[in-house]
C-alpha cells in the first residue's frame, strides 16, 4: 500500500477547525511535546494522530502518523491538569473548539481525556495541522 499524501490543513474559522479537530481526534500528545513560544504568540504540539482517511477507506490495519498542530497569534496559554514535568504520560486529544468572543478573536480549547484541557486566547483564529511522516510503528493493533 503507497503512503498517501501528509496531510496540510489550515483553519481560520471555527468550521475549519471542526475538520482539523476531526482529524486529530484520538490524538495521543506527550506534555513535553506541547510548545507555547510566549514571544512568538504561538503554540505547537506534536502529536500522533491516527490515519482517519485509511481507517474509513477500510484499511485492515489502523495507522498513526506524526503530526505538528501549530496556533499562531496567540495571546495567552492555560492549562489544566496538564503536568509538563510529566515525561512519560501521554494525553488523548478528544477534539478542539473554537469560542468567539471579541471577533476575530476568541478562545481555542483543545479538550484532553480524563479532563485535561489547554485553552488558548487568540487575536484571531490560525490554526494548522501538518502530517510530518508515519510513526516509527507505523501500525497499531488492538
Amino acid at each position: 500500500m503507497s503512503s498517501p499524501a501528509p496531510l496540510k490543513l489550515i483553519a481560520l474559522d471555527a468550521d475549519d477547525l471542526a475538520v482539523i479537530s476531526a482529524h486529530v481526534q484520538d490524538a495521543r500528545v506527550q506534555p513535553a511535546d506541547i510548545v507555547w513560544r510566549r514571544h512568538e504568540k504561538r503554540l505547537v504540539v506534536g502529536l500522533n494522530r491516527l490515519d482517519w482517511e485509511q481507517t474509513l477507506s477500510g484499511g485492515t490495519c489502523s495507522r498513526r502518523l506524526i503530526a505538528a498542530l501549530r496556533f499562531d497569534r496567540v495571546l495567552a496559554c492555560k492549562s489544566r491538569n496538564i503536568d509538563p514535568a510529566a515525561q512519560e504520560a501521554t494525553l488523548e486529544l478528544l477534539g478542539i473548539e473554537f469560542h468567539a468572543s471579541d471577533p476575530p478573536g476568541g478562545s481555542a480549547l483543545l479538550m484532553f481525556g480524563r479532563g485535561a484541557a489547554l485553552r488558548l486566547d487568540v487575536e484571531c483564529l490560525e490554526c494548522e495541522l501538518t502530517d510530518l511522516g508515519a510513526d516509527d510503528l507505523g501500525v497499531v493493533r488492538g
